[in-house]
């Protein structure tokens, strides 16, 4: 049984990683192709009456270290300076204020349909409105530079800034003046902790002589991570300004402080420090979605109950993102497309206390509106590549 398990583990990621690579021809999501062939394996060792424990308790850790290493992984590649201040200015305000409508006026349909109250309805609404930088980041490895660094800050910060409301909405039971003053403190304790274990963990990068050195740091990064949201504080913040850091030494190296941290064997060790999280990132990401396909049951995909729900939602994503690219005058194609449900939609609809839970928003909900944004945007790749080549043959 062990070698059978682990002989079908290989394949499986061997599978993804052809997935992964063929995806800029085929402009399929890998994403899609993964939870199919999880749920390819489902059916075939019911078939074949295998007995396989129960899963389920592992997805949440898959997802967790998944989201931390996609957040690091997307921020080193970011590139931070005074000529990117404007950018990052709108990239954040359309990362955020669609994000916060949709939460808004789906958390009322949950609230008017499902009988709830509008705290709950919008606890259950925030997964549905973020933008999962787990699918987007790699879908955009082949657009321009600036797009492709639009969609990392984009679903990076819709990320973060979507976990941050979602722990607010969900660990305050009343919304009030008191939450938002102890909110705001736990932003600045996060900040503090940021600085610290930014340069503290800068330093063991570089001082770190042993043969074994990125391992401990990336584990380091889980830690604090963990007990960051033992107490509740928006840990994201940190991996993201930790990635910005490490990522943008350049801008900073004149600095008398920096400068005491080797910048020079710094960016080398950083480098390699990148490569690591980047594979590290893939496969933590299709373990992920192999277990989430192979978790769905093919009632759940195909729930008639929950379509008409799942095409409104998808409809109301594309159509404030068309809004709001409009409104800050940013190219719509491809960008309008590049907006999947994914990883951090599963995380929190997993995180949601059985207190909160609303009937409305259940696993089929959110198995169609993945599957749908998914489709969508791989037909507006596939249609942009497709005018790309027209308009070369022109």
């Amino acid at each position: 049984m062990t070698i059978t398990l682990i002989t079908a583990i290989c394949i499986l990621l061997i599978l993804a990683y052809i997935f992964d690579i063929t995806s800029s021809k085929t402009k399929i999501p890998s994403v899609i192709m993964l939870l199919v062939l999880g749920w390819i394996v489902n059916q075939i060792s019911t078939f074949i009456d295998v007995p396989i424990p129960d899963l389920t308790p592992i997805l949440p850790i898959l997802g967790t270290v998944g989201l931390i290493l996609i957040v690091l992984e997307g921020s080193l590649e970011l590139e931070l300076n005074k000529s990117k201040f404007s950018f990052v200015r709108k990239t954040s305000l359309i990362a955020i204020l669609p994000m916060l409508i949709l939460s808004f006026l789906l958390g009322y349909c949950f609230h008017y349909f499902g009988n709830t109250s509008l705290k709950i309805g919008l606890a259950n609404a925030i997964p549905f409105a973020i933008i999962s930088s787990a699918i987007a980041i790699p879908s955009a490895q082949n657009l321009r530079s600036k797009q492709k660094a639009f969609v990392t800050y984009e679903s990076s910060l819709s990320d973060i800034f979507g976990v941050i409301i979602f722990n607010f909405i969900t660990i305050n039971e009343i919304i009030g003046f008191q939450s938002i003053k102890h909110f705001l403190i736990q932003l600045v304790i996060i900040l503090v902790i940021t600085v610290i274990a930014t340069l503290g963990l800068a330093f063991l990068l570089s001082k770190i002589k042993h043969h074994v050195k990125f391992a401990p740091i990336i584990l380091i990064i889980v830690l604090i991570y963990d007990i960051s949201k033992i107490y509740h504080l928006p840990a994201l913040i940190f991996i993201l300004l930790f990635g910005l850091f490490l990522g943008n030494l350049d801008e900073i190296k004149h600095n008398k402080f920096i400068q005491k941290l080797q910048p020079e064997i710094l960016n080398k060790e950083v480098c390699k420090f990148k490569e690591l999280t980047i594979e590290i990132a893939f496969l933590v990401r299709s373990l992920f979605f192999l277990l989430f396909g192979y978790l769905i049951q093919t009632s759940e995909l195909f729930n008639s109950q929950t379509i008409l729900w799942a095409i409104c939602i998808t409809f109301g994503i594309f159509f404030f993102r068309y809004v709001f690219l409009k409104i800050f005058k940013l190219k719509l194609d491809p960008l309008l497309y590049i907006a999947p449900r994914g990883l951090i939609t599963i995380l929190l609809f997993l995180s949601i206390p059985q207190n909160q839970v609303t009937a409305l928003a259940n696993k089929s909900l959110i198995i169609q509106v993945i599957i749908l944004t998914a489709l969508v945007m791989m037909i507006g790749l596939m249609a942009n590549n497709n005018g790309k080549k027209i308009r070369a043959v022109i």
